[in-house]
């Protein structure tokens, strides 16, 4: 039995946090996040273990193989789809333990031996130990494999792009409502010296905001996330130069709204915001129609969005879990059919409705399981 965290537990990282507010002031949320996750002492990413079982969660690709066999089809009907070039630049951004690359290769190798043999692989990891274990992971690939610190680094040339929970992990701003408006939302020091929230000064443009503000009540929050718009600018811009699609899959909302999604997680379980810095994942959910919006303002096209388990039953996932369970013992099968659920199930603790999927291509190409938006 675990017993709750306290929202006000002392960290290396709360106290070096702490003392940066003592010396400079409050700090933005934006600031606040990269610290946690990236910090080079005490981040998250900098000193944890978090995915997988043992660590504070598991993405799908931990779930089951299921879910990179998936990718590892839609890559190859998207390469299809573009008139199966040459020289093609297979990319993950934010590999983790490289689970997801694996099962995509190990696919693409059956069902595309033309594929696989045109291809490079390039992951963008900057984490040394992580690249690690992803070492260990794709061994039996370690002859075509590239690693990067910047996506900018990938070598030009055609692209099919997975990101498979990375725009979460991008830091975001938060603005708070107030009697005079739309106020930053900060990070300073209560009365007992302690992390807690306050209104700033800086106020956001009033046209980014949603139709409804004047019906919202003080206190709403409002996100935005500059630093998410200028990845998917990079990613775009690299499609409309060299031709390619990108894959991005994230558990987020479709429509542009209010609400404070700032969360921390640690053992599984979600924890306070300010109760372990550095010792928690912090994300918050992505704004797909945001990142919409920047994709067809750079020209590309974009096919989307579907829920995870939309996309992923129209790829032939029930289909491939039948044929996985075939000959296998009953337990196994139970295993299996509970993965697919948790990977492709809506409600409580599965991931298909609260994970959405998008595909933005240069040149346009249509992509299955997409409905056309044309």
């Amino acid at each position: 039995m675990t017993t709750p965290a306290s929202p006000h537990s002392s960290t290396p990282l709360a106290d070096k946090i702490k003392s940066l507010i003592r010396t400079n002031g409050p700090i933005t949320v934006t600031d606040y996040f990269a610290l946690c996750l990236a910090d080079p002492e005490y981040g998250y990413y900098r000193t944890r273990e978090p995915f997988g079982r043992h660590g504070d969660f598991i993405t799908a690709p931990e779930i089951s193989q299921l879910f990179g066999e998936m990718v590892g089809i839609f890559m190859v009907h998207a390469w299809q789809q573009h008139g199966t070039p040459e020289n093609i630049r297979l990319v993950e951004i934010g590999p983790g333990r490289g689970t997801m690359m694996a099962d995509m290769l190990r696919v693409i190798k059956k069902i595309s031996p033309a594929l696989f043999e045109r291809m490079t692989v390039h992951l963008v990891e900057t984490s040394e130990r992580l690249r690690g274990v992803q070492r260990v992971t794709l061994e039996a690939y370690s002859t075509m494999i590239s690693w990067h610190d910047s996506f900018e680094d990938v070598p030009a040339g055609f692209c099919l792009i997975a990101a498979n929970e990375l725009f979460d992990a991008i830091p975001i701003r938060q603005f708070i409502k107030t009697p005079t408006g739309f106020r930053e939302r900060l990070i300073g020091l209560d009365v007992d010296d302690e992390l807690a929230f306050a209104a700033g000064i800086a106020t956001v443009d009033p046209a980014l905001l949603p139709d409804n503000t004047g019906s919202v009540p003080d206190g709403t929050i409002f996100e935005m996330a500059p630093a998410r718009q200028a990845v998917m600018q990079t990613l775009c811009e690299r499609l409309l130069q060299h031709g390619g699609t990108a894959l991005i899959i994230d558990y987020g909302h479709m429509v542009t709204g209010f609400g404070d999604t700032l969360q921390a997680v640690m053992n599984h379980e979600f924890d306070p915001p300010f109760a372990h810095p550095g010792e928690a994942d912090l994300t918050s959910h992505v704004d797909f129609e945001d990142l919409a919006k920047v994709a067809l303002s750079t020209g590309v096209h974009l096919n989307g969005g579907l829920r995870q388990g939309e996309f992923l039953y129209g790829l032939g996932l029930a289909e491939r879990a039948t044929a996985l369970a075939r000959d296998k013992e009953p337990s196994e099968q139970r295993l299996i059919g509970a993965a697919v659920d948790r990977l492709a199930g809506e409600g409580a603790g599965k991931m298909g409705e609260l994970f959405k999927v998008i595909a933005v291509s240069s040149p346009a190409v249509k992509l299955m399981p997409f409905r056309s938006i044309d």
